[in-house]
């Protein structure tokens, strides 16, 4: 959340942490965004929302709040956006068989960098837009990996 505010603030955004633990939460934290111009909605992604990340999306057309994840599913459940990492279970094996065998050969675990994602995904749902009465700009667009119609 540390990350988010400054850089949100470095935008003129206010970011709202909004915690939720129950699906009666959940209704509660839009109706309240709700009250606020201008607000979107980014989630973030765990077991509980992925679970509910259909009903986080009905909520947010109903709301009228713009809403991001890094969700696999959560554009295909009628969620606006996802932007998160492409995930290549192939080349992560490649990369894991590389630090084993570096391991192997003497090197200590704790010395080898991390390693992150290489690609990433943004996938767009128009129709959501188009329930949010917003225009998505065509350079988006012409960026995106994939656009659901």
């Amino acid at each position: 959340m540390q990350e988010i505010e400054a850089t949100a603030s470095s935008h003129g955004v206010q970011p709202t942490a909004v915690p939720v633990r129950t699906t009666a939460d959940i209704e509660h934290a839009f109706e309240s965004f709700a009250r606020q111009p201008n607000g979107g909605l980014m989630l973030t992604t765990n077991a509980f929302t992925v679970l509910r990340n259909k009903l986080i999306a009905d909520l947010a057309i109903r709301y009228h709040l713009p809403s991001i994840s890094i969700g696999l599913d959560f554009p295909n459940n009628g969620g606006l956006m996802r932007y998160s990492a492409s995930i290549d279970v192939f080349d992560q094996f490649r990369r894991a068989a590389s630090y084993v065998d570096r391991i192997l050969k003497g090197e200590k675990p704790g010395d080898l960098p991390v390693q992150g994602p290489t690609n990433y995904q943004l996938v767009i749902n128009l129709k959501t837009a188009k329930a949010l009465r917003l225009t998505i700009p065509e350079t988006l667009l012409a960026t995106a990996d994939e656009v659901i119609q």
